[in-house]
């Protein structure tokens, strides 16, 4: 389950998620708890039969969200299945400026086992450059306030600012590591067209870093976190052992998940060869009060699925599980890609072909 809370204290100017900046004064709490719990109940038949791995809320930022609100949102949701695996994995997305330890101690009172905050730098000039609200020092307080609350704990960390140096990012690696944190998302800073940062580029008033530096930082980000025993089990995931975010395994794996919220995006199987996929109406207002949800809707045949488990398989360490990919789009991955073997083998990557074949 992924639930979705579409506000922010203030929109980042790298950020094209669907979320909108609103006064925490003016945040709807109780009416937003309401309107997921209507479209949870819209959508009890969907969970009939499935049972409930994980429940990730993320945004905006979900730690503007009261506890109890967001308490009674989680509550409601594990009612709703069956059964449930015994390790269910809850996650909530935060921001330093935002999370306190007394919400942490709430949000953990109320079932949340997991947080995953967005620190992306520990230096205040890029802190400034990505126009977060938080400075380096509410940054590290933060990670270690929901260390002592929390039994698991993710920093998101970006690379790729103008002239970030190697020695610069090893430091916020060290420093994000010393805290107890086991699990960084590291990104690197993109400039997508519908945001701030995408309008400045397009007219030429924003540096960016270069292909080389992107290269530079992402390797070196490759070997701090090897010297600390962690797997990169993901193209931006990095994680001590046991710490891998179960959530983002499952999509990676192409497995079914429902979202709730404005935004929201669901996957469900319907058997061997058929998904279907949709997304809510993006428009928070428009969420808290009407009946008619989904605005995108699309179904997904062998061929589809097949595709995207390649392309979300190739993303992460483990590589892509065929047997499982055959089971899901009732249809041979290998079946149309006879050519595109042959050419492997001829041009000698036949190491990586049997291994993956």
């Amino acid at each position: 389950m992924y639930i979705h809370f579409p506000w922010c204290a203030r929109k980042c100017p790298y950020c094209d998620f669907a979320t909108e900046p609103l006064r925490v004064a003016e945040l709807p709490h109780q009416a937003y708890t309401d309107a997921l719990l209507r479209e949870l109940e819209a959508r009890t038949d969907d969970l009939q039969g499935r049972r409930l791995k994980s429940i990730f809320f993320g945004g905006g930022t979900p730690s503007l969200w009261k506890p109890a609100e967001l308490g009674r949102a989680l509550a409601a949701i594990r009612a709703a299945f069956d059964t449930e695996v015994d390790d269910l994995e809850v996650t909530v997305e935060c921001n330093p400026s935002s999370l306190t330890r007394e919400n942490a101690a709430l949000l953990r009172e109320a079932g949340v086992g997991r947080l995953s905050i967005g620190v992306q730098s520990l230096r205040d000039s890029h802190l400034a450059f990505l126009g977060r609200l938080h400075d380096a020092d509410r940054a590290i307080a933060t990670l270690r306030e929901a260390v002592a609350e929390m039994a698991r704990v993710s920093a998101d960390l970006m690379f790729g600012m103008p002239g970030q140096s190697d020695i610069e990012l090893a430091e916020d690696i060290a420093r994000i590591a010393d805290t107890g944190v086991r699990h960084v998302s590291a990104y690197a800073l993109t400039i997508e067209e519908k945001t701030m940062f995408g309008s400045l580029h397009r007219a030429g008033k924003l540096r960016v870093a270069s292909e080389e530096q992107y290269a530079s930082l992402f390797e070196l980000a490759e070997a701090r976190f090897a010297d600390l025993g962690w797997t990169h089990y993901e193209v931006s995931n990095y994680a001590a052992e046991g710490e891998e975010s179960r959530h983002n395994l499952h999509y990676w794996r192409g497995g079914a998940y429902v979202g709730l919220g404005a935004a929201a995006v669901g996957c469900l199987d319907h058997g061997p060869g058929r998904a279907e996929r949709w997304r809510n109406d993006p428009n928070p207002r428009r969420y808290l009060t009407q009946t008619t949800l989904v605005t995108e809707a699309e179904t997904l045949g062998p061929d589809e699925i097949i595709r995207e488990s390649l392309m979300l398989g190739l993303r992460t360490i483990e590589g892509i599980c065929l047997a499982d990919t055959e089971r899901r789009a009732g249809k041979s991955p290998l079946l149309g890609r006879e050519r595109e073997i042959e050419t492997a083998l001829e041009l000698k990557l036949d190491g990586i072909v049997r291994d993956l074949f």
